[in-house]
């Protein structure tokens, strides 16, 4: 199916003459002789050179007018497989399959050889790839800074239904993307300790003394904005050590011992999230966060002062850090170490310069998921900043202790210093004090943040809180992932609802259309068609294309409620197992999802699933009309196979636990129906599709918090109460559906019926279930359901990116755009 594109830069043949050439005198190969991988790596070459020529454009640009810039800093950027988008984006896409074509080759068969960068692994990552997507095509001065891990989270596979982790080496055969940028490498202190010297006019001050230093090695990843030319950039640091080898050691012959410094120094951006749970790791983390915020920091800085010399009272003016959650929360500490040491500003002055440059965006409710980190480890590691830490919290305590009433209790909740025990930085509060704006990311988030979680913050400062709800950028989670619809929606409405999503609206006025609505079932049958042959080769199973896809993709945590999933899927296995001649909606049940390898509780749901899949799918009873496929390895390009295929989007957390969710929001893009409780972004997607639209059930998010509060909540009771619950319950107890390892289910039932059932999946089962049978009835009406997949299609508008970026740019960043279009 044919993307709507920009006007391209090249044609066919010149497509076809540059990807020979790179063939020939980069791979060093004549078509002839070529690989696969000696395709993609020209191909990516000749694209490449466009994304050079649009960042050369940008960067002169940005010279000329010398905007305020964004710096957004995450520890994640999942941005996918990018071959695809960057042929979209640059308005290649028909050239090169043309090209491709000529020359006997499929452009389809290519893009698969692409590996998926090791960037990231959850929602986090996501949504900043999507924003840098966002600022690339509304045209905002942007950086991206991240880390450049060697290797990814793990790769996934399943032993015996068991969750394997092996390495994730996506870069063992070099990134095209990337640029390598060694000119611009920075230096990077730790250790040593503070003393007091004498300064001017008599002053002491303190000074870093002792430190030792590695290096942050820049490496470029160019994304292109669509229907522009502008290039965002996202720079990504590795560590490296100040030197190769130490050569007076290697001269002696102990060739191990001489590089053991500079392996070390890499070591800290090896691999995505260490384990935490041993204190290796933890001090690994650690080095890692501050490594991202020294570097980002220093490069901003030294940009400014190229183009503003000592000016730094225009800091604000020029230079946004927007802090992605709590793990750049230290820029707030480097900015103030380098205007106060380096820059020597006066303490009162920096800070305000500071804050004014500073936002936060808060992601999350749970208590223990906002970061702490002890301040005997953070001493060892940077201990000026443990200073300025502490100097920053004492005049932020003086201020509010002058009018709080002698309220030490609530000063201890402010307090950044958590003083309960081990001493520790609460980062979360940090980030609140050192910043002009806090966002949450759902109305409903936002809301809970500030009456919940940071409740003493809102109250002090309610003009610093904002709500900003997510959005998903619509090129890649509905143009690249899903042609075949675009182009149905480009034949009614026209191509320019890929900039402004906004358009879709039009397509509601469609929705009852039958002609409209048979060519987006057909849409949807062509993509599970697709997505069957995927799950036969990954999990040997057959599935029904014309069955109900009911999936459930995202990371693995109990109260994003995969066991509430499980539990249903039981039920009607009981119910088949009772009566296998009743009629029942066939229904594919789809998961994908990692867990964190040191998360026991969640590698048990993965078993449990795994363990459902094999009951149900070796069941002659059921053949049919149940089947489970739990796909290993979850990332983005499986995703993006996914979620055009999806019928239904399971959105099941517990309320009040999910801070908004993108998942939710790239699926009813793509015409699957919701079953969600009221909690994140779903509260907004309801709202927008309409409540005839969605299938919501369960507590509301101040139930769910009132309820275990209350003392009242007995899982017993839910057990006595619901006799189809009890069953479901008593097989787990029982081991039924993990043969083998019935000691697996028995421990997550304990959990549920022992251990108080945190995530309350007892109190919602019942409606649950009773809300999965009115979408399995739905599900027989194809005229009804492909109805509201089309409205749900056409009430997406609003969960844009761009209009996430746009939002951000006003209320938090005061942005403007530097227009770079085709021609100008």
């Amino acid at each position: 199916m044919e993307m709507p594109v920009t006007t391209s830069p090249m044609t066919a043949e010149e497509f076809r003459e540059r990807f020979l050439h790179y063939l020939r005198y980069i791979r060093g190969l004549e078509l002839a002789d070529a690989g696969p991988a000696d395709h993609l790596a020209a191909v990516e070459l000749v694209v490449r050179e466009t994304l050079i020529d649009r960042a050369v454009e940008t960067r002169c640009a940005w010279r000329r007018v010398r905007p305020k810039t964004v710096h957004y800093l995450s520890m994640e950027f999942l941005i996918g497989r990018l071959l695809t988008n960057n042929l979209i984006a640059t308005g290649l896409e028909r050239a090169a399959r043309e090209a491709l074509d000529d020359l006997g080759l499929s452009l389809a068969a290519i893009t698969e050889e692409e590996a998926d960068p090791g960037l990231g692994n959850g929602g986090l990552g996501r949504l900043a790839a999507c924003f840098l997507d966002s600022l690339a095509t509304l045209d905002y001065p942007a950086f991206g800074y991240g880390l450049r891990y060697d290797y990814g989270m793990f790769r996934q596979e399943f032993e015996k239904g068991w969750q394997v982790e092996l390495p994730d080496t996506w870069l063992k055969g070099g990134y095209a993307w990337e640029i390598p940028r060694p000119d611009l490498t920075v230096p990077v202190r730790i250790g040593g300790q503070v003393e007091w010297h004498e300064g001017a006019h008599g002053r002491f001050r303190p000074r870093w003394v002792g430190w030792r230093c590695f290096y942050a090695v820049p490496h470029d990843v160019l994304v292109a904005g669509y229907g522009t030319h502008t290039i965002s950039v996202l720079r990504l640091w590795s560590a490296d050590a100040p030197s190769e080898f130490d050569f007076h050691i290697f001269s002696q012959g102990d060739f191990l011992k001489a590089v053991a410094d500079r392996e070390r120094v890499q070591a800290i951006t090896r691999v995505l999230y260490p384990a935490d749970h041993v204190e290796a790791g933890r001090r690994l983390r650690l080095l890692q966060e501050y490594l991202l915020v020294a570097a980002s920091v220093q490069d901003a800085v030294n940009r400014f002062r190229l183009h503003h010399g000592e000016a730094w009272e225009l800091l604000p003016e020029k230079v946004a850090f927007q802090l992605n959650d709590t793990h750049p929360a230290l820029t707030v500490a480097e900015l103030m170490r380098f205007l106060v040491d380096d820059a020597d500003l006066r303490w009162s002055t920096a800070w305000e310069i500071v804050r004014a440059t500073c936002s936060y965006t808060n992601h999350t409710l749970l208590s223990e998921a906002l970061e702490t980190w002890p301040v005997s480890l953070m001493e060892e590691i940077i201990p000026r900043h443990v200073q300025i830490i502490y100097e920053i919290n004492r005049r932020f305590l003086e201020s509010v202790g002058n009018g709080a009433s002698g309220d030490m209790d609530r000063l201890g909740r402010l307090s950044i210093v958590h003083e309960d025990g081990e001493k520790r930085f609460r980062m979360a509060n940090l980030a609140i004090v050192g910043s002009h704006r806090v966002n949450g990311v759902a109305r409903l988030h936002t809301r809970l943040l500030t009456t919940r979680v940071v409740r003493d913050f809102a109250e002090l400062w309610p003009e610093r809180f904002v709500a900003i709800t997510n959005g998903i950028t619509p090129r890649r989670w509905l143009g690249a992932c899903n042609p075949r619809l675009a182009s149905a929606i480009t034949r009614r409405i026209g191509p320019d609802w890929l900039r402004d999503l906004d358009r879709l609206a039009e397509l509601s006025g469609l929705a009852g259309d039958e002609e409209f609505q048979a060519e987006v079932a057909n849409v949807k049958e062509a993509n599970k068609q697709d997505l069957a042959v995927v799950i036969r080769e990954l999990c040997d199973l057959e599935v029904d294309p014309a069955s109900l896809f009911d999936v459930q993709i995202k990371r693995l945590h109990e109260y994003k409620r995969q066991l509430l999933n499980a539990l249903h899927i039981i039920h009607l296995h009981q119910r088949l197992k009772d009566d296998p001649g009743q009629e029942i909606t066939p229904r594919t049940f789809i998961f994908g999802a990692k867990a964190a390898p040191a998360y026991h509780m969640a590698r048990l749901i993965i078993r449990l699933i795994n363990g459902i899949a094999e009951v149900i799918n070796d069941d002659p009873e059921v053949a049919g009309r149940l089947k489970v496929a739990f796909l290993p390895d979850y990332r983005v390009t499986l995703a993006e196979k996914i979620i055009p295929a999806a019928d239904l989007s399971e959105q099941i957390s517990t309320a009040g636990w999910e801070a908004s969710g993108t998942g939710n929001m790239k699926l009813a893009l793509n015409g699957a129906l919701t079953i969600g409780t009221l909690d994140g972004a779903n509260v907004e997607i309801r709202d927008a599709v309409g409540e005839e639209n969605i299938f919501i059930f369960g507590l509301t998010a101040d139930e769910a918090a009132r309820l275990p509060a209350s003392g009242q909540y007995s899982p017993w009771d839910h057990h006595r109460a619901d006799e189809d619950l009890a069953r479901v319950l008593d097989a787990l107890r029982d081991g039924v559906y993990t043969p083998g390892d019935e000691g697996v289910s028995r421990q997550i039932w304990s959990s549920l019926m022992e251990h108080g059932d945190r995530y309350l999946h007892l109190a919602d089962f019942r409606s649950y279930v009773d809300t999965q049978q009115r979408v399995a009835d739905l599900y027989l009406d194809r005229r009804a359901w492909s109805e509201k997949a089309i409205r749900n299609i056409a009430a997406m508008g609003y969960f844009s990116s761009d209009r996430a970026i746009r939002e951000y740019a006003a209320k938090i960043w005061n942005l403007q755009p530097v227009p770079l279009r085709p021609g100008s």
